[in-house]
């Protein structure tokens, strides 16, 4: 992986930047000695984001579990309906329905 430093990424962006687009190069830009960014091929970028958002679900998943695992609250769906008044609605649409 090629370093380099602001003046340089400044100097020849436009064939740095077609390094990275047609022969898939990865480059570190650092500042002051520390890397600052990188100039990936978009393909990398894409991948990235997706493992991020795989990893992501797949924490989410474990999380809900681990959260189901601990409760012993667990209400019934109809229950649910039935505190949110969902039920009252159907009965009260097919009471009009049934009106005309």
């Amino acid at each position: 992986m090629k370093r380099l430093n602001v003046v340089e990424l400044r100097q020849s962006l436009a064939e740095i930047l077609n390094r990275a687009e047609y022969q898939g190069e990865r480059i570190v830009i650092h500042r002051r000695g520390k890397d600052a960014a990188a100039l990936i091929p978009i393909e990398d970028l894409k991948l990235l984001e997706r493992l991020i958002e795989e990893a992501e679900d797949r924490l989410d998943v474990e999380a809900a579990r681990v959260a189901l695992a601990e409760s012993d609250d667990r209400i019934p769906y109809a229950e649910v309906r039935r505190r949110l008044g969902l039920d009252d609605e159907q009965k009260a649409k097919r009471t009009s329905a049934k009106a005309l």
